[in-house]
C-alpha cells in the first residue's frame, strides 16, 4: 500500500506515519512545516519506504513531477490545531482547509485514491448538547477569534463530502477530540503540554476560566488506531467522533499532572478566552458500532508516557 499523510511533520501525523510504516506502506509525507517539525519525521528517512516532501498543500501538487502512482490513500491532516497557532496565522489556518483540502480532493480524484479528512471536535463550537454526537450541529460563533479553526474544518467538510458526490471518490471524515502524547510541542498553548511543561520547570500552573470546564483527552495511540480503522472501513464515510469519552476538569488534570509531576507549582487562574467550550465530551457510540473502536490507553498511564518525553525532551 502507498498513502499520502498531509500535516505528516506534525504531533498525530508523525505518529500515523510511523504506524503505517511498520503496517509495511510506503509513506509520502507532504507538509509545510509552518507548525510542523522536522525533529518528528528525521528518523524516518533512512526507511526506502518513506518520503518527504516539504510543499505547502494550498498550492497545487502536480502528481506526474512528484512520482505519486499508486498512491491508492491520502491521510489529509495539515492544518494549525492549536488556538495560539491559529490566532497567529487565522488566514493560513483559514486556507489550508480551504484550497489545500480541494488540491488534495483534486489529488485523490486524480489518482482514484481514498481520502481521509480529519475534522475537529471545535465543528461543535460552545456546545449546548453534552456529550457531543455526530448528529449534532453545533454552536459555533462564525466571528469569533477560534472561526478561522472551526469555520474552515466545518468548510472543509462540506467540501469532502461534496467532492464525493460529484466525482465518486471514497471520502471520510474522522473529528478529533482533544489528543495528547509525546511529540507536542512544549508551547503549543494546548493544555497538556503546558501544564506538563510548566510543572516540570517549577513555574506556576496557568488555568483560563475556574476550572471547572471539562474536556475528554485521548491518548495518540487510541487516536492513529481510529485513524487506521476509518480509512479500513469499508463503505462507512462519517463523520466519525474519535476520542476518549472519560471526562476530567481542567483543574483536576492540574492538579493531577502536579502529582506526577512531583512539583511544587501552584496553580494560578486567569480569564476565559473568548468562546472557550465549556464542555467537550464525545459520544463514540458510532465509533465503537462501526469501527469497533475503544480506548485502551488510561488517562494517568499516558500523563506518565507523555510527561517521561517531556522530561527526556529537556524543553521546557
Amino acid at each position: 500500500m502507498k498513502a499520502i499523510v498531509t500535516g505528516g511533520s506534525g504531533f498525530i501525523g508523525s505518529h500515523l506515519c510511523e504506524r503505517l510504516l511498520d503496517k509495511g506502506y510506503k509513506v509520502i509525507c507532504i507538509d509545510n512545516f509552518i507548525t510542523g517539525d522536522h525533529a518528528n519525521v528525521e528518523h524516518f528517512l533512512k526507511n526506502p519506504n518513506f518520503r518527504l516532501i516539504e510543499h505547502d498543500i494550498t498550492n497545487p501538487i502536480l502528481g506526474e513531477e512528484l512520482d505519486l502512482e499508486g498512491v491508492s490513500e491520502v491521510f489529509n491532516l495539515a492544518c494549525p490545531a492549536s488556538p495560539i497557532d491559529y490566532q497567529k496565522i487565522p488566514l493560513e489556518t483559514l486556507w489550508v482547509s480551504a484550497a489545500g483540502t480541494k488540491n488534495m480532493l483534486d489529488l485523490a480524484v486524480k489518482l482514484k485514491a481514498k481520502f481521509l479528512h480529519t475534522s475537529t471536535s471545535e465543528v461543535y463550537g460552545d456546545p449546548l448538547e453534552h456529550p457531543q454526537r455526530e448528529s449534532y450541529w453545533g454552536n459555533v460563533n462564525c466571528l469569533g477569534v477560534r472561526s478561522c479553526y472551526d469555520e474552515g474544518k466545518r468548510f472543509a467538510e462540506s467540501l469532502v463530502v461534496n467532492y464525493g458526490h460529484k466525482y465518486g471518490i471514497k471520502t471520510k471524515i474522522i473529528r478529533i477530540f482533544n489528543t495528547y502524547g509525546p511529540r507536542m510541542r512544549a508551547h503549543d498553548g494546548r493544555v497538556i503540554p503546558n501544564f506538563i511543561t510548566q510543572s516540570l520547570a517549577g513555574k506556576p500552573i496557568t488555568i483560563y476560566g475556574d476550572g471547572y470546564q471539562t474536556r475528554s483527552f485521548c491518548y495518540v495511540d487510541d487516536m492513529v488506531d481510529g485513524i487506521i480503522a476509518m480509512m479500513a472501513k469499508e463503505g462507512f464515510k462519517g463523520p466519525v467522533n474519535l476520542g476518549n469519552p472519560e471526562e476530567y476538569s481542567i483543574k483536576m488534570l492540574a492538579e493531577k499532572i502536579v502529582e506526577l509531576t512531583d512539583s511544587k507549582s501552584k496553580i494560578i487562574y486567569k480569564d476565559l478566552p473568548q468562546d472557550d467550550p465549556k464542555v467537550r465530551r464525545p459520544d463514540i457510540t458510532l465509533a465503537k458500532k462501526e469501527l469497533g473502536f475503544e480506548p485502551k490507553i488510561g488517562f494517568e498511564q499516558g500523563l506518565k508516557k507523555t510527561i517521561e518525553w517531556f522530561k527526556k525532551k529537556g524543553t521546557y
